[in-house]
């Protein structure tokens, strides 16, 4: 682990956005892996989501993000109204999201819940916490199972910070290429983290219409 006087360095992400619906109010996006969402401190860290949103639509606001290493949709406001109307959406937990993980071993289960709480642990990690941790689920169900290794889609009913990386650590079976919490073996079976935000469902603000995206798998 880089101590934090030491700033990580995200390497150069050459692949480009893609717009999976766009309007005057709000934009959907699909986040390749290896892009932040917002940009660091440092400032070879300034290539982000946000940071080339912000080249053609200068109003751009960030309601969530997803780690560096995972794929997928985020909704992205385009004014101040839209944000704190799909904000609110987002801590009611009206915001229905999906991912496609592949994990390290075969799941013998096909379906089920993980109920674990989550804390911070030493930076920049997060812990399983059952004293001070905020309560965590995640619903799972077995998508295929291959030699060492299974794909699941992953439903979280809490959005906790690492919650989906952690639960699969907790349950034995980590997330293929996640440097925090996989061991080894585990990190080394793929040159990326094997998470990809694969759906969302929300109202439109203004509209009032209920709105489902998706964006296949990449794994």
């Amino acid at each position: 682990m880089q101590p934090q006087s030491d700033p990580f360095i995200a390497p150069k992400c050459h692949e480009q956005i893609e717009y999976l619906y766009q309007d005057e109010h709000l934009l959907v996006i699909n986040k390749p892996s290896g892009l932040l969402s917002l940009s660091g401190k440092h400032p070879l860290n300034v290539d982000s989501v946000h940071h080339r949103l912000k080249q053609d639509f200068p109003s751009a606001l960030m309601i969530h993000r997803l780690d560096l290493g995972t794929s997928g949709i985020m909704l992205i406001a385009l004014n101040k109204g839209i944000n704190k109307q799909l904000c609110r959406q987002f801590s009611e937990r009206t915001v229905k999201k999906t991912y496609i993980a592949m994990l390290d071993g075969c799941i013998e289960a096909e379906q089920g819940f993980i109920e674990l709480p989550i804390g911070k642990g030493e930076f920049p990690l997060m812990c399983i916490d059952h004293d001070n941790g905020k309560s965590a689920t995640s619903q799972f169900e077995v998508i295929e199972r291959f030699d060492d290794r299974t794909k699941v889609q992953y439903t979280p009913l809490t959005g906790r910070t690492h919650q989906l990386r952690l639960h699969s650590q907790a349950m034995g079976h980590s997330i293929l290429g996640c440097d925090l919490y996989a061991n080894d073996e585990a990190f080394f079976k793929a040159k990326r983290l094997m998470l990809h935000a694969s759906s969302l469902e929300f109202v439109h603000p203004i509209s009032a219409e209920t709105m489902m995206v998706h964006s296949p798998s990449p794994f």
